[in-house]
């Protein structure tokens, strides 16, 4: 059974920042494409930020320059370092790791992040 583990999670004040990790150990990172979800209640998972396999980096508009991610396969691990953060980033932030021409997809369980205002 895979599982992705997410930290880094919190409450912070609007401007702030926060660091998200997602780590796995069953799995050998470096071939899949990473990405950082998140949601609201009422609304559907989206996309915050991806990086393939290969590095290619791809963010949603509303973080472009504000979020960053990265990838440390030696340690099985991407992160999301979040800079200026705004009430509206306050969200469930999930990890996902798939191989999409082997239709492979895992997430993990998800950690709060709350800005306040």
């Amino acid at each position: 059974q895979v599982q992705l583990v997410e930290s880094g999670g919190g409450l912070v004040q609007a401007g702030g920042s926060l660091r998200l990790s997602c780590a796995a150990a069953e799995i050998m990172f470096s071939i899949y494409d990473l990405g950082w979800y998140h949601q609201v209640p009422g609304k559907q998972r989206e996309l915050v930020a991806a990086i393939t396999s290969s590095g290619s980096i791809d963010y949603a508009d509303f973080v472009k320059g504000r979020f960053t991610i990265s990838r440390d396969n030696s340690k099985n691990t991407v992160y999301l370092q979040m800079n200026s953060l705004k009430p509206e980033d306050t969200a469930v932030y999930y990890c996902n790791a798939k191989r999409g021409f082997y239709n492979v997809n895992y997430w993990g369980r998800g950690t709060q992040v709350t800005v306040s205002s």
